[in-house]
């Protein structure tokens, strides 16, 4: 996205022979060159900041005191994992000073294919809002996983010629790449000369090496200090994340304080509305960066230009002259919550709320609704995989919360009740194959009941966990046919009543309702699943990535137990 310049009106503004439409009068503002603070009017004219200094203007707005930054931009991010559909989604960040996103639309890719993006595409372009689309490269994730839709290399390369396509998504077929599939090279190599996101959970030394001689370019997957500098050691750039579920702003922070930001920014990558209404977006990310000890000015330069230059965001991310007036002004900084948000010049948020009447609501498509189609409905004894044998040793996932990787854990049939382990169960929604993958997970604590989710990444089948006893497998399969019959969702299960539910119509994965509305919904479904025991701070979307074959240890798909370690499918049983 080219810088703006060559209009003939905004350089004459910028000379001081016409006057500008908006001058921000007596503020501080942030130099993501020098990392000053400099007292100065800021001019605006035609949604371009053109030039620092009193002038002339058309309307006066009096800053004095105030702290003025470029606009937030999220480095990668997922609209789906948010719940909300695009104009909701943009009316609930904007608030908060996000003005652009790098968003990989690749759950809607699972489930509805190169559509979906495009419709989803369509439908940002009318915003007031910078929606960066990455063209999902992991469509499925890996061949362990069954979605609704494939994208392939011409399907990317046809994405790739929309000008709100900025890049490749993150490459999470590591393996592939490593190993030169020919098929993910070609998703790579039609990239050209825009990025390529990378997801590489734990990859170190001769592989890491290959996975970057392949030509990615970042990655939003480390856990670790020492993971991190390796990777940034070698050139990638690092987007540290806070979501929902995974948050690894503070462990990372020590190598942005040792090294500084230089190829650092900050993302959300799975950040539910709840969190987005009661926290915060980059704003929060910034704050939490704070918390670990990075100074103000390095953690807005990650939030600002470091994320615009990396995303070739060339009109975002400062406030200079020719750029993109995204501007956010701040009566205390350290709130991190903007009085005035301005997008291209235009004012679009003050004190907390969206402009009145800025745009209007936006229905989805119904291309993207009725998605769900099972073959038949399950039963609970197609669910469970009981063990033959008490002293059967029995390859267990093992959930941790506040992360999404996973570890793999060896127990004894005998130990399920006393180690708390649950009965989890994947069944493919898409093309009504029947298939069902099944197996164990321990750390959700659930003692009885069960919940279930179509948002189950990548391929987006329907997931779902619950306790040992038969009653509880009646449950699961309650629960799994409960979200057939509507549509897709989120829904708590015990002794056959629906305890609480979150409706998701829009792919199985997006609400048509307001940020306050899913709020209020997932807090009842939350509240619920907590009654059945569970011990994770946010068991749905733990329950999540439980399926999703390209971060370790262990993953569970219709296909069957996956060791992403080894990359195979694995008996659950030991010795068989």
């Amino acid at each position: 996205m080219a810088k703006l310049r060559n209009n003939s009106n905004i350089i004459a503004v910028a000379r001081g022979d016409l006057p500008a439409d908006l001058l921000l009068k007596g503020g501080r503002i942030f130099s993501t060159s020098t990392k000053e603070w400099i007292e100065l009017d800021l001019a605006i004219t035609s949604g371009v900041i053109v030039g620092w200094g009193s002038r002339d203007a058309k309307e006066v707005v009096d800053v004095t005191g105030c702290y003025l930054t470029p606009g937030f931009i999220d480095s990668h991010m997922h609209l789906e994992s948010t719940k909300l559909w695009v104009d909701t989604f943009v009316s609930t960040v904007l608030p908060h000073g996000t003005t652009a996103v790098a968003a990989d639309p690749h759950e809607l890719a699972n489930v509805l294919g190169i559509v979906g993006v495009k419709e989803l595409i369509e439908a940002s372009s009318k915003l007031p809002f910078t929606f960066g689309v990455c063209a999902s490269s992991c469509v499925p994730a890996s061949h362990f996983e069954s979605p609704g839709a494939e994208i392939d290399a011409n399907d990317v390369a046809e994405l790739l010629k929309d000008p709100h396509v900025i890049g490749v998504a993150e490459m999470m077929n590591y393996p592939g790449v490593i190993h030169g599939d020919k098929e993910v090279l070609a998703k790579i190599a039609a990239a050209a000369d825009r990025r390529v996101d990378g997801h590489s959970p734990g990859v170190s030394g001769s592989d890491l090496d290959a996975y970057l001689c392949a030509g990615i370019e970042s990655d939003h997957e480390c856990t670790t200090y020492e993971e991190a500098l390796e990777k940034r050691r070698k050139g990638m750039w690092i987007f540290l994340r806070e979501g929902s579920a995974a948050r690894n702003i503070a462990e990372l922070s020590r190598m942005v304080r040792e090294f500084g930001p230089y190829r650092c920014a900050l993302c959300t990558d799975d950040r539910e509305p709840r969190v987005l209404i009661e926290k915060g977006h980059i704003n929060d990310c910034i704050r939490v960066a704070l918390q670990s000890g990075i100074t103000l000015e390095d953690a807005l330069l990650m939030a600002t230009a470091n994320a615009a230059e990396y995303h070739g965001f060339n009109q975002l991310g400062t406030l200079a002259p020719g750029y993109q007036a995204d501007v956010l002004v701040f009566n205390d900084i350290e709130t991190l919550e903007p009085t005035y948000v301005y997008r291209a010049g235009q004012l679009v948020a003050f004190e907390g709320k969206v402009v009145p009447g800025l745009f209007e609501r936006l229905d989805p498509p119904k291309s993207m609704k009725s998605t769900v189609h099972l073959e038949s409905p399950v039963t609970g004894d197609e669910l469970v995989l009981p063990p033959s044998d008490d002293s059967d040793l029995v390859r267990v996932i093992g959930v941790k919360d506040g992360s999404i990787t996973t570890t793999e854990q060896i127990i004894t049939a005998s130990e399920f009740r006393s180690r708390g382990v649950n009965r989890l169960a994947v069944v493919e929604r898409h093309r009504k194959t029947g298939r069902f993958g099944r197996g164990y997970t321990v750390g959700f604590g659930i003692a009885s009941g069960a919940i279930a989710s179509t948002v189950a990444h990548d391929a987006h089948n329907i997931m779902v966990v619950g306790g040992l006893s038969q009653s509880d497998s009646a449950d699961m399969a309650t629960a799994v046919n409960f979200l057939a019959k509507e549509g897709g969702g989120q829904v708590v299960v015990q002794g056959g009543e629906i305890l609480a539910f979150l409706p998701l119509p829009i792919a199985g994965l997006i609400s048509d309702k307001t940020a306050p509305e899913v709020a209020e919904e997932m807090s009842k479904v939350l509240a619920a699943s907590k009654t059945l025991g569970s011990e994770v701070q946010e068991p749905f979307m733990t329950l999540s990535f439980l399926g999703l074959s390209v971060i370790p240890e262990l993953r569970l798909t219709d296909l069957g137990l996956v060791d992403v370690r080894s990359f195979e499918l694995v008996d659950p049983f030991l010795g068989r």
